[in-house]
């Protein structure tokens, strides 16, 4: 009992409406849909138009590789690139640990420096040498240093309007069956997961598009596959790399370690440990098992009822992996080798104002909606979302994990 005004606070734990993304998570935890479903659990972004994005800046570590090998007694040194490198920067020579202190940036491809700046002696540089900078230093009453700023990376993403229909005729809704609910109840839930599953679908592989159909705009948005695969949203230091790996023929602890590896390199919820879901196929799922049970030792004991091996989480020297196997990638051959690990701190979705999935029916006791006079009845889920990974880096694809193999 309560006094005064009822309000949200007095609603019991599940009174309340879910949004369909909680509904199929209650409904379906198994389905087809899991990372949709996950993200009822997550923060969401309002989109105010059909394209939706946002600015994002990576922290730069100028860094400098020799060009050619330079004397001691050099103070002017050949570089590959100059960029991001300003005068007062003091530089570490990765062979040497020689502290050298950038006077002038002469050209794209060379800077004139002060040689040992501390307690290790100039030395010759090697080729292919690496500076690393680690720090900056200037005189009493120096002149303001040359200013640097770190340019934002705008991240778009389009809005795209996923629909599926129900429909029963009249004679088909009124028969009564003997077997699971009612015809419409089973028409209505079979609508659901397919909706969550054609969202599931494109949240993975969707590919951003703009164009017309039918006369009208038509829009498809960027997925995980292709936003992780995006070089243009990785730091300067991946050189154009990404988060994207093939298996051989067979993969081996280290292997397989060192293709997540990366993603730890990125800390982007300071409140937790370094973690990651990792979505996986079937056939992805017993090579890491199998990656389990070649590189360790186990043993059966007299009376044991039970045996085998099922692996629910990878842990690595650095984060750790929870695996759920997603029944969507079991549908084909090549997906059941797919495993996609993802960060959910930086994963979200944003709908489009109030289009959080409408459901809109037609002749259904109840609602208002009529259908020009046709003797069925049925309903329409309509949702206009887009995908949301504010950093790419922390998350990763692999492909073709095929058999695991010792090492």
């Amino acid at each position: 009992m309560t006094t005064g005004v009822f309000n949200t606070s007095n609603f019991t734990t599940d009174l309340a409406k879910p949004s369909f993304a909680q509904m199929i998570t209650r409904l379906m935890p198994n389905g087809s849909a899991p990372l949709f479903g996950l993200t009822s659990m997550l923060s969401s972004e309002t989109a105010v138009q059909t394209e939706h994005g946002f600015f994002t800046k990576t922290m730069l570590f100028p860094e400098m590789t020799m060009g050619a090998i330079a004397l001691a007694a050099a103070v002017d040194l050949p570089v590959v690139s100059t960029s991001n490198i300003l005068p007062g920067m003091i530089m570490r020579v990765t062979s040497t640990g020689e502290n050298v202190l950038v006077e002038s940036v002469t050209s794209a491809t060379q800077v004139r420096v002060t040689r040992s700046i501390g307690s290790v002696a100039a030395a010759d540089t090697l080729i292919a040498d690496t500076l690393y900078q680690v720090g900056n230093a200037f005189e009493e009453s120096s002149t303001r240093p040359t200013a640097q700023n770190i340019i934002p990376v705008r991240i778009t993403n389009l809005t795209q309007i996923f629909r599926n229909t129900w429909a029963i005729s009249g004679s088909a809704a009124a028969t009564q069956v003997i077997a699971g609910d009612t015809t419409i109840a089973e028409n209505r839930q079979d609508n659901a997961a397919l909706h969550a599953a054609d969202i599931e679908k494109a949240l993975f592989f969707g590919q951003k598009s703009e164009g017309t159909r039918n006369g009208q705009p038509f829009r498809t948005m960027d997925g995980l596959v292709s936003i992780v695969g995006n070089a243009s949203y990785y730091p300067p230091s991946y050189l154009g790399s990404t988060n994207v790996f093939t298996a051989g023929a067979t993969t081996t602890w280290t292997q397989l370690e060192a293709m997540i590896d990366p993603i730890f390199d990125q800390t982007t919820d300071p409140k937790g440990a370094n973690e990651r879901v990792a979505f996986i196929g079937g056939t992805a799922k017993r090579v890491l098992n199998a990656i389990g049970r070649l590189n360790a030792a186990y043993q059966l004991v007299d009376g044991q009822t039970n045996w085998g091996l099922q692996f629910s989480t990878f842990t690595t020297a650095r984060g750790k992996l929870r695996l759920i196997e997603h029944p969507l990638f079991n549908s084909n051959a090549t997906w059941s080798k797919m495993m996609v690990p993802v960060d959910l701190a930086t994963f979200k979705v944003a709908y489009l104002g109030d289009r959080k999935t409408q459901d809109k029916e037609f002749n259904s006791a109840g609602k208002e909606a009529q259908d020009n006079g046709i003797d069925a009845v049925g309903g329409t889920l309509t949702t206009e979302l887009t995908t949301v990974v504010k950093n790419p880096p922390a998350n990763a694809i692999i492909y073709n994990l095929t058999a695991g193999a010792v090492g």
